[in-house]
């Protein structure tokens, strides 16, 4: 049994996990006609991940958001061949995908001092150029954090995540009985005794209809892209957004959350996924919990319940199921243990795959 200790949170305000960049490099230099020099080649611009920066450091450092190469140096006599101009290195966080203007993934950078190229220097002027410089490239592109949490919240608005998310790990995100009290992730980490940390994001609630960028749509369904596992949390007496939208029980909700998720991107269903059925301090809430058990354990007898164009292909397999009241404490301390488990035991597949891998490439080499 892993046991837990009070969690220290760190709140990240401003949370920032995507940013908007202009990278030009330098132009190159002058060539000098009459003696056959060749300008300097213009300095390029590169991203380069370090392990202590973040993007809203970066945003703070350079606001403009602005980042020139230098300009290579004119052919003169003294110096026939010009020098290149200086490099312009961009500092951000390890776990970035780099896109360009079009959305067209120019690269990723997954460790520490991984760089890639976004802007190449122009070349300096030579014979074939006429001796006149070119300019250098320009070019928008878009920072993205592949991976915000270990664990990402998913569940319809008031299902009692940001109630969860203060049990769990100390945070203070705003609570209230109205639907959206989260606009934006709210990052929290569990510690445990031998000092592992578990971060867990409360992301802005999902609304039917986020696959088609209602409610906080797509900027939800991608901050989910970029979590280890998922912990769906449902409320057991079930959820209305309003008095003009339907009534839904806690299955519905729970399938309805697995056909945004498939709509959006069918790959998320393949996360490991955990079940907090929460505000079990509820009137009720014991019978509720076995009759939705028997659902879920059965669910193509209850699929008559949903609309059909909202039933999903294939149905999410929890891990873990756990009745929680994030009010009265009951269930979070089980609820950290699975959440622990089920990373580790991920963690471990991954290595066991990883491992096979380079052994299967070994074998393939000798061969």
């Amino acid at each position: 049994m892993v046991h837990c200790s009070c969690a220290l949170f760190r709140k990240y305000g401003n949370f920032i996990d995507n940013l908007r960049l202009f990278a030009k490099g330098g132009s190159g230099g002058m060539g000098y006609p009459r003696l056959g020099g060749e300008g300097g080649k213009g300095g390029d611009v590169w991203v380069v991940a370090h392990k202590k920066m973040t993007l809203k450091q970066l945003k703070d450092k350079y606001p403009q958001k602005r980042f020139v190469a230098g300009e290579g140096a004119n052919s003169q006599v003294s110096a026939l061949q010009g020098s290149k101009g200086k490099d312009c290195e961009i500092p951000v966080p390890v776990g970035i995908s780099v896109t360009d203007e079009n959305g067209k993934i120019i690269g990723e950078l997954n460790k520490e001092e991984d760089r890639i190229l976004i802007a190449e220097g122009g070349i300096g002027g030579k014979f074939l150029t006429n001796f006149l410089p070119l300019k250098g490239q320009k070019r928008i592109i878009h920072l993205d954090l592949k991976l915000i949490a270990d664990v990402g919240l998913v569940g319809f608005p008031n299902a009692g995540k940001s109630s969860l998310l203060s049990q769990i790990s100390h945070a203070k995100p705003a609570i209230a009985d109205y639907a959206f009290t989260t606009l934006k992730p709210e990052l929290g980490k569990i510690m445990y005794n031998d000092f592992k940390q578990i971060s867990v994001a409360d992301l802005p609630g999902l609304i039917e209809g986020a696959h088609m960028n209602r409610g906080m749509g797509h900027k939800f369904l991608k901050h989910i892209e970029r979590t280890r596992q998922l912990l769906f949390v449902v409320d057991i007496s079930g959820f209305q957004l309003s008095s003009q939208t339907q009534y839904r029980t806690a299955f519905e909700t729970i399938i309805l959350l697995t056909k945004e998720l498939e709509l959006y991107n069918e790959e998320l269903q393949k996360k490991p996924a955990l079940l907090a059925v929460n505000k079990m301090d509820l009137p009720d809430a014991q019978n509720k919990f076995h009759e939705l058990m028997n659902q879920l354990q059965n669910p193509k007898d209850f699929l008559h319940l949903v609309e059909k164009q909202m039933i999903p292909e294939r149905n999410m397999e929890f891990q873990h199921i756990i009745p929680i009241s994030a009010i009265t404490g009951e269930g979070i301390e089980e609820l950290k243990n699975c959440i622990r488990k089920s990373l580790d035991e991920h963690a471990n597949q991954e290595n066991d795959a990883h491992f096979k891998k380079q052994l299967l490439n070994l074998r393939v080499s000798n061969t």
